[in-house]
């Protein structure tokens, strides 16, 4: 990824999708590895040997946006606002999504910092996903068998 983003090194959160047509991501797809993925990025961590966890979000985001490739299929920015947070929840939960993560821009990455998550009750693929991932269940186990390494 360090060659896509044209960087000596970098540690980003994010996570791997996989999006419909209409750029929806699809969990089951992506389990499936029925559609091609794509990495989401929402932070940055670390950039060509510099600690970023300390500056503030919204320092690191314009570090974020300053290395990501502009139309790259493979690794994207995080939707992101600024005093709109209900708008952009309602359109999550209007567009099928699972929801938004809230942060406030003056804060550093440290595990003592509270972010909010505020999932869509209505998320149409929220249907046993907690199962996928306790060890040891039977859902897990059949989903394992089904799944190919891509």
């Amino acid at each position: 990824m360090a060659a896509v983003l044209h960087v000596d090194d970098a540690v980003l959160d994010g996570e791997v999708i996989a999006a419909d047509a209409t750029g929806r991501p699809r969990f089951y797809d992506l389990l499936r590895g029925t559609r091609s993925r794509a990495y989401v990025a929402f932070d940055i961590l670390w950039l060509n040997g510099g600690d970023l966890r300390s500056s503030p979000l919204s320092t690191r985001r314009r570090a974020l946006q300053g290395i990501l490739p502009n139309g790259s299929p493979i690794i994207l920015e995080a939707l992101s606002v600024e005093g709109r947070g209900r708008e952009l929840f309602e359109l999550m939960c209007a567009n099928d999504l699972e929801g938004i993560v809230a942060k406030r821009l003056v804060d550093c990455y440290d595990p003592r910092v509270r972010w909010l998550k505020i999932k869509n009750p209505d998320y149409s693929q929220k249907e046993g996903r907690g199962d996928l991932f306790n060890r040891g269940s039977g859902a897990t186990r059949t989903l394992a068998n089904n799944v190919t390494a891509a």
